[in-house]
């Protein structure tokens, strides 16, 4: 299972009337390592002939990050067969080490020409091991 990563830095952009991060920034967040994550893996050809539909999101906020702080996010799927798989991503606090934000999400694979849920061939698994 391969483990997606990258750093982000919180800006002003982020922050809400309680001078935290907004709720709303973490789930784009969350959508934005996804896509991330299956553009720097799928080749051209995949990428041409398949899409993901999101089934449903469940986000748990642990904590709370603030103006500045440096953020791990981190992503991973641990099976990908049938039609669908689970994503985790997890905010982490660089700096303390603490967890700001867990999240699964149900990712359902369309194909793009019927718009219809499809089969995960081996060679899409094969991205997320």
């Amino acid at each position: 299972m391969k483990v997606f990563e990258k750093t982000i830095t919180v800006s002003q952009d982020d922050i809400d009337d309680l001078n935290h991060v907004n709720n709303v920034r973490y789930v784009q967040w969350v959508q934005d390592i996804a896509k991330d994550h299956w553009l720097t893996y799928a080749t051209k050809d995949i990428l041409e002939t398949y899409s993901w539909f999101l089934v449903n999101h469940f986000i748990e906020y642990k904590s709370q990050a603030l103006l500045g702080d440096k953020l791990l996010l981190k992503t991973y799927v641990p099976k990908a067969e049938g039609v669908s798989t689970i994503r985790h991503v997890e905010i982490i606090n660089a700096e303390t080490d603490e967890l700001i934000v867990k999240s699964k999400a149900k990712w359902c694979l369309i194909d793009n020409k019927t718009q219809r849920p499809t089969r995960i061939i081996p060679k899409i698994g094969e991205l997320f091991d």
